[in-house]
């Protein structure tokens, strides 16, 4: 009767042990979705700025990179006019 106890509770055991093992792999399914789902939900978020604003703000990137890159060649020039005199 006590071989029979023993066993009985080395297979209840058991069983803990697996319905442990099935909710860890349960709960870590459920804690890390799927990479597609997550990059679809994100992608989701995104908002295109429409044709106007584009335009708007290309017009701004080159016009300010035009303004620096002129007023960087007229320091150039300066700096060059200024330093023949010292050298």
């Amino acid at each position: 009767m006590e071989e029979n106890t023993v066993k009985t509770v080395e297979t209840t055991e058991k069983a803990a042990k697996a319905d442990k093992a099935e909710k860890k792999t349960a709960k870590k399914k459920e804690k890390r979705p799927s990479f597609f789902n997550g990059l679809k939900k994100e992608y989701k978020k995104i908002v295109f700025a429409d044709k106007e604003t584009v335009a708007k703000q290309t017009v701004a990137v080159v016009s300010m990179s035009i303004f620096i890159g002129a007023l960087i060649a007229v320091l150039d020039l300066v700096m060059k006019y200024v330093l023949g005199f010292i050298l």
